[in-house]
């Protein structure tokens, strides 16, 4: 079974940092290209980050320069490392593999986590 586990959610002060995790079981990332969305309530999903299968990676402007994604192809892992955070990144945050790059900017996945939330407040 084709899985992915997101972790790494939780509260953070304004200006704080969280790294998420995204670990895949039933399949090697390898080959994948791996998107972080974001929803917060009442709003639409939005494509925060993709990292291809080579680690060419894409940021939405709203968190360029702040968030830096990475793999960990030995740990079958990919990673979202978030700084300075704005109260404004308050999201479930979920991440999804395709093996086409395209699909992951355009906020398309195969495969799907379950989400972690983050919040940011004082």
């Amino acid at each position: 079974q084709l899985q992915l586990v997101e972790s790494g959610g939780g509260l953070v002060q304004p200006g704080g940092s969280l790294r998420l995790s995204c670990a895949a079981s039933g399949f090697t990332l390898d080959y994948y290209a791996i998107g972080w969305f974001r929803q917060a309530p009442g709003k639409e999903r939005e494509g925060v980050s993709c990292i291809s299968s080579s680690g060419g990676t894409y940021y939405a402007d709203s968190v360029k320069g702040r968030f830096t994604s990475s793999r960990d192809n030995a740990k079958n892992t990919v990673y979202l490392q978030m700084n300075s955070l704005k109260p404004e990144d308050t999201a479930v945050y979920y991440c999804a593999a395709d093996r086409l790059w395209s699909a992951c900017v355009l906020g398309r996945g195969e495969t799907w986590g379950q989400g972690t939330q983050v919040t940011v407040s004082s």
